[in-house]
């Protein structure tokens, strides 16, 4: 134990080994794992999942999405001993329209070049297939937690770029909210069949309480349910650190 940290020392934060610390250490904390089960939850419900669907998940890392959805193909950039294949996001080596859905969890941030990803996913979904995500959101609260207390850039007046410093170094944790809110009228004239379905603000205080991946846990696990209530209660636009996005492919 260093303090409150959780010990990363000496694992490279673009390694396998890196992503594979970060999934004992989710898996370990009830408390932030019972936060992820939310989230892939919500990606069940509005991905309208079944097992015959055709599903992905892009950048699945640390995640153990597939206890709750246990058809999911999972993927990662780098080769990991828990995702079924390495699939790179701007090339998804499937044939056109033959997804239902694709899923992502803390992903588009790290993506250096949304615009291709965005052209790819537009071609490999079906129509009335689905991008569902849970991405870092941007208000004066979770502005100011992610660029006091978090590593990853948080640039609300970047452009849609981020530096390919590497799979998880490589990020800007306010990309979603630029390409989704202040540029969605841009995204929607570069991807006329992508429309944005709707927005939904979630976790503002509990993943702080959980420590993350980073830090030791805060809360007890017992206060889960109540601190859920609580966070579920005040989470809107101006109060949030995460958030849920829905895209539909239109015909």
């Amino acid at each position: 134990m260093i303090g409150w940290k959780e010990d990363t020392r000496g694992v490279g934060i673009d390694t396998p080994e890196r992503t594979i610390l970060h999934r004992e250490i989710i898996l370990k904390k009830q408390f932030l794992k019972n936060i992820y089960c939310e989230w892939y939850n919500h990606l069940r419900v509005n991905c309208g999942y079944t097992d015959s669907n055709k599903i992905l998940e892009i950048g699945s890392g640390a995640g153990f999405i597939k206890e709750i959805l246990p058809n999911v193909l999972t993927s990662d950039i780098i080769k990991l001993p828990t995702c079924d294949t390495v699939i790179d996001c701007t090339n998804i080596p499937f044939e056109d329209n033959y997804f239902d859905s694709i899923l992502m969890v803390d992903v588009l941030h790290h993506i250096s070049n949304v615009e291709l990803f965005f052209l790819e996913a537009q071609r490999k979904l079906k129509p009335g297939g689905s991008i569902v995500m849970s991405e870092p959101w941007n208000c004066a609260w979770s502005r100011f937690i992610y660029k006091n207390f978090h590593h990853e850039p948080f640039d609300v007046n970047a452009d849609w770029s981020i530096p390919e410093n590497g799979p998880l170094s490589g990020a800007n944790g306010a990309l979603p909210w630029i390409v989704f809110e202040r540029d969605i009228e841009l995204f929607h004239t570069k991807f006329p069949k992508l429309k944005l379905k709707k927005i939904e603000y979630h976790t503002p205080t509990r993943y702080l309480l959980s420590g993350g991946v980073s830090y030791k846990q805060f809360a007890p696990d017992f206060l889960f349910p109540a601190l859920s209530a609580f966070d579920n209660f005040i989470a809107s636009k101006h109060f949030n650190m995460f958030a849920y996005i829905t895209i539909e492919k239109v015909a």
